[in-house]
């Protein structure tokens, strides 16, 4: 039973982002949806890094756990964006960078997986480091508020831009190292 416990957190995470989604579908008071999604979303958050560590720590690692990980933490993140866009406190750019940048590197690794060569895109330290400022910047845009004297949504507006960066960093660290493999699909007579 506790072997299955880092799929089960992940699971939760994957039921959260419906959750956030109807947070701010129903008729609530704007502080209580904003406390709740905030807390919803820094539990996911801690969930993600949760999982993962028990279950190198347990050593149950599954692929189908290391496939739902990765998509949930995805998913999360877009409801939230896509959510913060609604209520105008993430720029559209931002939150198409963001997204876009998900989408093409999770391709760019199916396809790198593919071609066997899926360690050229495993995740480096400035995508730890994107996550890391999207995780944090998130909940703040999301609680919208000051909290202790802090304009918490001033802070997370500067912090989600340091995380576009970082994406757009990252983006094209991984593009550059799948690029010799890129430029061979692209010659006449190779690839596709």
């Amino acid at each position: 039973m506790i072997a299955k416990l880092p799929n089960w957190l992940t699971w939760a995470r994957v039921v959260a982002i419906p959750l956030l989604v109807v947070l701010y579908v129903l008729p609530i008071r704007s502080e209580l949806r904003d406390g709740m999604a905030t807390a919803l979303f820094m539990l996911a958050a801690a969930t993600d890094w949760l999982d993962g560590w028990l279950a190198r720590k347990l050593a149950v690692t599954t692929a189908f756990g290391a496939f739902l990980d990765p998509v949930a933490d995805k998913l999360i993140v877009a409801a939230a964006l896509v959510m913060l866009l609604t209520l105008g406190r993430v720029e559209a750019w931002v939150a198409f960078v963001i997204i876009g940048r998900e989408i093409t590197i999770s391709a760019l690794r199916e396809w790198m997986a593919e071609l066997g060569q899926r360690k050229s895109v495993a995740v480096h330290w400035v995508g730890k480091l994107k996550t890391a400022s999207q995780l944090i910047s998130i909940p703040m845009l999301l609680w919208g508020r000051p909290w202790l004297g802090v304009d918490v949504l001033q802070l997370g507006q500067w912090l989600v831009l340091v995380a576009a960066l970082l994406t757009i960093w990252s983006m094209f660290y991984y593009l550059n190292q799948a690029w010799p493999y890129l430029r061979g699909a692209m010659d006449p007579g190779k690839g596709d």
